[in-house]
């Protein structure tokens, strides 16, 4: 198997968080509210954004999910970029935190 990139991987996990809003949203088309009453805060959970925790490699996919979920999709560089970090096997993955709103951390 060839060796996969972050690029490849942020690609990859963005595709599977697009497959996942989709049945959200048919959900939601079916029962108004759902995605605020239970999606919502069973993914802020999942993300542990309220928790404080710096970002990490599990959390990702609900957060991807949770940014999917609002107004502005996440950047496919910036989750290449947070990929590299926690691949990388940085224990300072948010040392170097970028602007307000350019990372996957939502609190």
């Amino acid at each position: 198997m060839a060796d996969i990139t972050s690029q490849q991987m942020a690609q990859l996990l963005m595709g599977i968080a697009r497959a996942q809003l989709a049945i959200i949203d048919s959900i939601e088309n079916s029962k108004a509210g759902f995605k605020a009453t239970h999606v919502r805060p069973i993914l802020e959970s999942a993300s542990r954004i309220r928790s404080n925790h710096p970002l990490a490699l599990g959390d990702m996919p609900a957060r991807l999910l949770l940014q999917m979920l609002g107004r502005n999709p996440p950047d496919l560089d910036r989750v290449a970029h947070d990929l590299e970090q926690l691949l990388g096997g940085s224990a300072t993955a948010n040392a170097a935190a970028p602007a307000a709103g350019d990372s996957l951390d939502m609190t």
